[in-house]
């Protein structure tokens, strides 16, 4: 799920000033495309769902604490689809949290 959800111009276009905001709201890193997720215990596999995510997506992700940087080089990502993709991970008896940032 988004965390932010920043403006979005119609597809008709918009007025000069809409259109200043949003471009500068994207200079600015300001764009549609994070959440976060949190791998599920005693399991190999946690299904990440994102609207935004695609079949040509890269997720690029960062650990929210220390047990979950721990985590980093047994993460993998796998059978994307519209709207989906698979986390594959090691099992713990504790979930792992993670940010994400989805490009394409």
């Amino acid at each position: 799920m988004a965390r932010d959800m920043y403006r979005k111009l119609p597809w008709t276009g918009g007025d000069p000033r809409s259109v200043a905001e949003i471009v500068n709201g994207l200079v600015e890193g300001k764009s549609n495309n994070t959440g976060d997720f949190s791998t599920a215990t005693s399991t190999t596999t946690t299904t990440l769902y994102n609207e935004r995510i695609g079949f040509n997506s890269v997720i690029l992700f960062m650990p929210l604490d220390h047990d979950s940087s721990q985590e980093i080089k047994d993460i993998y990502f796998t059978n994307f689809a519209q709207g989906s993709c698979t986390v594959n991970h090691g099992s713990h008896a504790v979930s792992r949290n993670f940010r994400y940032i989805i490009v394409g």
